[in-house]
C-alpha cells in the first residue's frame, strides 16, 4: 500500500457555491455530504448539515475591535470560490509519510477584512484574516458561537483546577484532565473547557471541535451556559507577568484578548464531522490547515524516536555498583541500555541544572554534560535536556546555541500552563530558535497542538494530555484504563501527545495505588505495549528503570522494534471510551495495537488491507487479570481473510508486528 508521491494543485472558480438573494452561500464538501450554508445579513452565520441532516445550527460569528469595528458586519462586497487538490504532501515525522489536502473553498470579502471557509469530506473550518494593507489591530474580543440542533451528549474536558471562582484562576493550565460525559445542557457555567471537544450528534456521528494555525493569538476555550450552544472563550491579554520558579505568573490582564497587525491571518475553527468514530483517531485537520514549513529550510536533521527516560521511575536502578541517582554514572547506564536496544535518545529530565536558580548554566556538580554527550555520541544515542519555561526563556538563544554546540539533540520545555497570546507566541519563538540550532523541542505543561508542529517540524511532541505520571500520585483516584481508550478520539484528534507510556510494573484495577518512587500503570502489560501503536507520539517514552526492561529482554526487544514516526496509519475499529484498535505501517512492516476498557473483550480485527504476512503477536496472559503483567508471545501467518481474532483480558491489550 505504497504511495506514490505527487502533488497537484487546482484553485480556480468551480460550480461550488450557490448563491440566493446575494447573502446565503452553500459550500459543499468534495463528497458533497457536508454543506455549510453562511449567511451573512449585517452579521454572519453558518451552519452545517450531513446527508441533510443538522450538525449545527446556525452560530454567529464575528470579531470585536479597539476601534469600534467588527469583523464580520457589514456588507459583503465580492466572494471568490474554488477547490484545492494536494495529494501526496510530504510530512516530516509524522504519523503518515505523504497526506492528501482536497477541499472546497469560499471566501467573504468586507471593507477591511475576509472570512475564509473551507469544507472537507470531514470538517468545515473558517478563519477571520484582516485585510488592511497597514496599521495595527486591538482585538476585543472575538464571537464563536457553536449552535447545536439537539441537547446531544459531549465529552468534555474541563479545566482541572481547585479553584473556579472565576474564569481566571482558569486560565492557568496544565491541560491534562479526564472527560466528563455529559449532555450540553449540562455544562457547568462557571467551567472552562479547552479542546478538543466532542459531541455526540444523531446517528452515531461524532462532532470535533478544535482549532488550528494559532500564533500569536490566544487559545480556545468553550463554556456551556446550560443550554445547546457553546460559546468561546479567551483569555485576555496579560499586563503583568511575574517569573515565579517554573512559570512565568499572569497578575493583571489587559481588556482585551489580542494585538496584531494589519494582514494578520486568525487560527482557523474547525468543526470535524466523522460517521464512523474510528476514524477519529487519523484526524488530519489540524496539520493540513497549519501554514506548511520553511520549504528552503533543510529539516532532515529532525529526528523521531524513542526515548529512555529517568524521571518516572525517579532514578531507580538495580544491580549496580554505584549509588543511582543524578549523576553520570546513572546517565550512563541509561545510554547503554538505550544504545542496546537502539532507543535514540536519553532525555535527562528535571534535575540536571540547579532546581532553585532555573538557570541553564547551573549544572549540578554531579553531571559532566560534555562526557555524556561524548560517551552517547560514541554509542548512537543523543541527549535531550529539560528546561522550565523560566529557566529556558531567561538566555535563549545563548542557551541553545551553547547546548546545540556541544552536542545536546533537544529540550524538553516545561511548565508553559498557559494559552494566552504572550504564551503562545512564546512556544512559537522558543521552536523558532530552536530550529535555529537543530535542536527538538518537546512542549510539557501546555495547551494541545494547533499545528505549530507542522510549521516548525522540530516540535516533536506536546504533552497536554493526562498521561501515565499520573499514576505516580493519583492512581487511587484515577481510571486510567478508561481514558486510554477515550483520549485516542479526542485530544489525540489534534495532534501528537507525549502520554509516557512503557510502565513495567502493571496492576489490576483493585491493586493500583499511588507511588512516586516505584510507580505502576493501571491495566496489562501488553495494554502498555499496544500504546506504542496507537498513540501518536514521534518522540515516544520508554517510561520505566532500565534494570526493570533488562531483567525483561524478550519484552523489550519487541517494544524497542516499534517506530515512532509512521508512513501510513490505518484506523482498524473502536468505540469511545470503551475499545480501539489501530494499523501503522512503517516500510513494509505493520504493527497494530489494540485496547480496552476494563471489560474483558474479543474483538474480531479485519486487517485485510495489509495483505498477509507473518505476525509476533504480544498478547494478554491467561492470568493477566490477576497478574497484570502476565502475557504471551504466539507467532503465527496472518489469515487469508486478514479477520483476526484477539481475546483481551479487563484492562489489557493485543499488540502485533506483521512483517512480508
Amino acid at each position: 500500500m505504497k504511495r506514490i508521491l505527487f502533488t497537484a494543485l487546482v484553485a480556480f472558480c468551480l460550480p461550488v457555491v450557490l448563491f440566493s438573494a446575494g447573502r446565503t452561500w452553500t459550500l459543499s464538501s468534495p463528497d458533497g455530504r457536508i454543506n455549510a450554508e453562511i449567511r451573512s445579513d449585517g452579521k454572519v452565520t453558518y451552519s452545517i448539515t450531513f446527508d441533510g441532516k443538522v450538525i449545527l445550527a446556525p452560530s454567529e460569528i464575528s470579531m470585536s475591535l479597539g476601534d469600534g469595528r467588527i469583523f464580520g458586519e457589514g456588507t459583503v462586497r465580492s466572494t471568490k470560490a474554488g477547490s484545492v487538490a494536494e495529494h501526496g504532501l510530504p510530512a516530516i515525522a509524522y504519523k503518515e509519510a505523504a497526506v492528501d489536502n482536497v477541499y472546497n473553498w469560499l471566501t467573504l470579502n468586507f471593507r477591511d477584512c475576509a472570512i475564509e471557509f473551507r469544507a472537507f469530506d470531514d470538517a468545515v473550518a473558517y478563519r477571520f484574516v484582516s485585510t488592511a494593507k497597514r496599521g495595527s489591530l486591538i482585538i476585543l474580543s472575538e464571537q464563536v458561537g457553536l449552535n447545536f440542533p439537539e441537547d446531544w451528549t459531549s465529552w468534555v474536558p474541563y479545566v482541572s483546577t481547585s479553584r473556579i471562582e472565576s474564569f481566571e484562576t482558569q486560565f492557568r493550565s496544565s491541560f491534562e484532565s479526564y472527560y466528563k460525559h455529559i449532555k450540553l445542557s449540562e455544562w457547568n457555567p462557571a467551567r472552562l473547557a479547552f479542546l478538543p471537544v466532542v459531541v455526540d450528534a444523531a446517528d452515531g456521528v461524532k462532532v470535533l471541535i478544535t482549532e488550528s494555525d494559532l500564533r500569536d493569538y490566544p487559545g480556545l476555550f468553550l463554556n456551556g451556559k446550560g443550554g445547546q450552544t457553546l460559546d468561546g472563550v479567551f483569555a485576555p491579554y496579560p499586563k503583568t507577568v511575574v517569573n515565579e520558579g517554573r512559570e512565568g505568573v499572569v497578575k493583571e490582564r489587559e481588556d482585551f484578548i489580542a494585538k496584531a497587525q494589519a494582514g494578520k491571518r486568525f487560527p482557523w475553527r474547525i468543526v470535524g464531522i466523522f460517521e464512523d468514530e474510528k476514524d477519529l483517531t487519523d484526524c488530519g485537520l489540524v496539520w493540513k490547515l497549519a501554514t506548511p514549513e520553511d520549504k528552503t529550510v533543510d529539516w532532515s536533521w529532525v529526528k523521531p524516536g524513542k526515548v529512555a527516560w529517568d524521571w518516572w521511575s525517579d532514578w531507580t536502578l538495580a544491580g549496580v555498583d554505584f549509588k543511582a541517582g543524578v549523576n553520570n554514572d546513572t546517565y550512563k547506564y541509561f545510554i547503554d541500555f538505550a544504545s542496546k536496544y537502539g532507543i535514540e535518545y536519553v532525555l535527562l529530565d528535571a534535575g540536571w541544572s540547579d532546581k532553585e536558580k532555573y538557570d541553564l548554566f547551573q549544572v549540578v556538580p554531579a553531571i559532566d554534560i560534555k562526557e555524556l554527550v561524548r560517551y552517547a555520541d560514541e554509542r548512537n544515542v543523543g541527549l535531550v535536556l529539560w528546561g522550565a519555561f523560566t529557566s529556558v526563556t531567561k538566555d535563549m538563544d545563548h542557551a541553545f546555541r551553547h547546548y546545540s554546540e556541544i552536542g545536546i539533540k533537544g529540550f524538553k520545555v516545561d511548565y508553559l500552563n498557559r494559552d494566552d497570546q504572550l504564551m503562545v507566541a512564546w512556544s512559537e519563538e522558543i521552536a523558532r530558535t530552536a530550529a535555529k540550532y537543530h535542536l527538538i523541542i518537546d512542549f510539557h505543561g501546555v495547551f494541545k497542538p494547533t499545528g505549530l508542529e507542522r510549521t516548525y517540524p522540530n516540535i516533536i511532541n506536546y504533552e497536554g494530555v493526562a498521561g501515565l505520571e499520573q499514576m505516580k500520585w493519583g492512581a487511587e483516584k484515577s481510571d486510567q484504563v478508561t481514558y486510554d481508550v477515550t483520549v485516542p478520539f479526542i485530544r489525540m484528534a489534534a495532534g501528537r501527545m507525549d502520554y509516557t507510556q512503557g510502565a513495567m510494573i502493571n496492576c489490576t484495577k483493585r491493586k493500583a495505588f499511588s507511588n512516586y518512587a516505584s510507580p505502576m500503570s493501571q491495566g496489562t502489560r501488553c495494554h502498555q505495549l499496544a500504546e506504542y501503536a496507537i498513540f501518536d507520539s514521534p518522540f515516544a517514552m520508554l517510561c520505566d528503570s532500565p534494570s526493570l526492561y533488562l531483567a525483561e529482554p524478550e519484552f523489550t526487544e519487541f517494544l524497542s522494534l516499534f517506530p515512532a514516526a509512521w508512513d501510513e496509519t490505518v484506523p482498524v475499529c473502536g468505540k469511545m471510551g470503551e475499545y480501539v484498535a489501530v494499523a501503522r505501517r512503517k516500510g513494509s512492516d505493520w504493527f497494530v495495537g489494540a485496547l480496552t476498557d476494563w471489560n474483558e473483550r474479543d474483538l474480531v480485527l479485519d486487517l485485510g488491507f495489509i495483505g498477509g504476512g507473518k505476525m509476533t503477536i504480544f498478547q494478554d496472559g491467561a492470568n493477566a487479570e490477576k497478574a497484570a503483567r502476565d502475557y504471551r508471545k504466539t507467532t503465527s501467518e496472518m489469515p487469508s481473510d486478514g479477520k483476526v481474532i484477539i481475546h483481551m483480558a479487563p484492562g489489557g491489550g493485543w499488540a502485533a508486528r506483521i512483517t512480508p
